[in-house]
Order: structure tokens, then sequence, then C-alpha cells
């Protein structure tokens, strides 16, 4: 049976994100390029799309898939954990402990450019849990409190960073190198504050504005990790081991206001509490294969039993500075 040439039909449901059957018994590459106008302009619209029935057979397979659908795909700047490379531009999902939850974000909101799209792709469900939760930036934007995010407009945040060998990303994972010259030159050109620290590790600080406006459409949306890589989001134990063995200034990521005030977990809490009650959940199966506008829609990763097999993709590079930052550096 050849592929369907009818549009496809999105279906939408209270609480799910919008749903895309896929009708084929082809290549999944092939069905995605006859499809990708469809694809994106529903990813305009709803900000997320769900495509189900995709025989994804291996990575090549997604790779495919993910090219199609995108324009360009990008390397994962700054990553703040490992990844696993599968080839340019496809990566395993971040490697975070399967019993912790991994708060809402948006990818790489503190570098100077940034994935306008997110690409997701199942090869193997867990047994329970690991779903994905996605959350709409400006609406979430809309429920905060008028006078924290009033504060953030005003100062923008501030990401601090350690590396250290033993725990996070390395350097090496995170800059492509660990040549001292080649990671000082990388973090001037990229206006990331840096000092070399007498044990050898890297101490690094980045100001980033923490509303944005969609460079397409102009809405006005909370784009920043401030409640993901805070101190607060970490397993209470291992936050005190951290700062028992590195010091309160040496852990591997921490989040401030702009001004260098540290944030309370009361902040953090609300933040989390706000993005729960705009979250809709991905259970995943199989071939799935999910497209987020990563300016428009957070993004989060919850706790899970077995294996959970998943690649995604950087895609669409955005600058900051078209974005118009309220604070922070954009350029």
């Amino acid at each position: 049976m050849p592929l369907s040439s009818s549009t496809p039909h999105i279906h939408l449901s209270p609480g799910q994100p919008p749903l895309l059957r896929a009708e084929f018994d082809g290549d999944p590459a092939d069905w995605a390029v006859r499809n990708r106008d469809t694809l994106r302009t529903a990813v305009a619209e709803h900000g997320q799309l769900l495509v189900r029935g995709l025989g994804l057979s291996g990575p090549d397979a997604v790779a495919s898939v993910f090219r199609a659908c995108a324009h360009t795909l990008m390397a994962d700047p700054e990553p703040f954990a490992p990844r696993r490379t599968y080839g340019e531009g496809l990566y395993s999902a971040t490697k975070w402990p399967p019993n912790q939850q991994m708060c809402m974000h948006h990818e790489v909101s503190y570098a100077l450019d940034f994935p306008g799209l997110m690409l997701f792709a199942c090869l193997e469900a867990p047994v329970s849990g690991g779903a994905t939760g996605l959350a709409d930036a400006a609406a979430v934007l809309d429920a905060l409190p008028a006078d924290l995010t009033k504060r953030f407009e005003q100062e923008g945040w501030v990401l601090t960073r350690t590396y250290h060998d033993e725990i996070g990303a390395s350097l090496a994972e995170a800059f492509g190198t660990d040549d001292r010259d080649a990671v000082s030159a990388y973090c001037r050109s990229h206006a990331i504050d840096f000092a070399w620290q007498s044990d050898g590790s890297l101490r690094t600080r980045q100001h980033r504005g923490a509303v944005l406006r969609h460079p397409v459409d102009g809405r006005r949306v909370w784009f920043n990790q401030i409640a993901f890589l805070s101190e607060w989001t970490m397993d209470p134990e291992v936050r005190d081991y951290l700062v028992e063995e590195y010091g309160a200034e040496g852990l591997p990521f921490n989040t401030l206001y702009g001004n260098g005030d540290p944030v309370g977990e009361d902040v953090v809490r609300v933040l989390n509490e706000v993005y729960e009650a705009h979250t809709v959940r991905v259970g995943w199966q199989a071939c799935d294969v999910l497209l987020v506008d990563n300016i428009r829609t957070a993004h989060s990763r919850e706790p899970f039993e077995g294996p959970r097999e998943m690649l995604a993709a950087l895609a669409d590079p955005v600058r900051l500075a078209d974005c118009a930052p309220t604070a922070g550096v954009s350029a």
C-alpha cells in the first residue's frame, strides 16, 4: 500500500499534546518529507506535536526523519550533563538519574544561540514513568506572580557553573576541548565570565534575559532554566554532599537573580508549581516522534523504571539577540 497522499489529521484532546497518527508502511523519512509542511505548521500553531506510528528501526532512521523535519541540525553547545553522540546532530537523551525528575526547562536557554526546534524520538519506552512534560511558556509567564516576573524582567538571571572532573559535564564535553586557551577564547566570545581555579577547575557566570519575545509571533515567554539548574532542584542528600565537598560556590551549577542575589527555595517551588499547573504529558510509545518549539514550550522528564532509549536533536538555531531579551547580555 503506498503512503497516504491526503493531509494527515491532527487530533486535539484536553490535557494531551496535539497528536498526528502516521498512516504509512514505507520509509519514515519519505513520509516526513511529504508531510513536512503539515508538521511544521502544527508546531507553529500549537508549540508541540506528537507523531505516532512511524516505523523507526534505529538511529539512522531517526536521523533521516529529524533532518526531513528541520531546516538545520545543530551541535549541543555547553551541555550541563553528558550525552552519547550517534552522528552529526543526533544525540541520546541527557544522562540524568532515572529516579530523579528533570524539571521544566528550555534547551540551552543560557547560550547566545539556542535551538528553535527540539526533536525527540523513542526507540524503547520504559516499563513505567518517563513521560515528557510540556508547558506553554507564555501561559506560564502570565500565571507567575507579577512581582517575581518584574524582578527577573528587570534584572535577568545568572547561571553559575563549576567544571569538575568528578561530576557533571567535563570541559571537553561542554566546550569540545580541554585546552585552557581555547576554552577561555570561547568564553570571551560567548559573553561568559570565567575564572580558572587553583585546583584546575573552571568557574563561569552567564547573565541572560529571563523573558523573551518569540522571534516569529512576538509573544512574550518565560524562557530560562532558573528552576531546573537551581541548587534547590538537586536531591537534598546530593546537594549536601556537593556543598560539603566543593563549597556553596563550587556547585556544578546554580542560578541567581541578575544582580547576584540567591534564588530561594521558595521561589523555585513557585516556579515548579506554576509549570505543573500548565503541564501536558507525553506517555511514550516505541517509534513516537515529538517536535517541540523550544522557545514557546518548556519540557521536562519524569522518573522512570526499566530501559528508556530516547534520541534527541537540537535544530533551527535562534540568536538570543533576535528575541528582544528584557535584561542580561544579548550578544
